[in-house]
């Protein structure tokens, strides 16, 4: 991860998903943003209850609130 990378995270505007590349991961769209409140950091998305209500099905870094 270069300094870019650690000063300027972006998240995933429609599934709010900490993205690293051009694509997300998980819902393949290309809208981010680096506005957010919070995050939540979900390590096994399957035994998760917060990731049950919140409807989160992979594990990663996600961001709370983003605009």
């Amino acid at each position: 991860m270069n300094i870019f990378e650690r000063l300027f995270k972006k998240y995933c505007r429609s599934c709010k998903i900490l993205v690293k590349g051009d694509n997300c991961s998980v819902c393949n769209k290309t809208e981010f943003t680096e506005n957010f409140q919070g995050r939540l950091f979900v390590t096994d998305a399957n035994k998760s209850e917060i990731a049950k209500k919140l409807e989160i099905k992979h594990s990663g870094e996600y961001a709370i609130k983003v605009r």
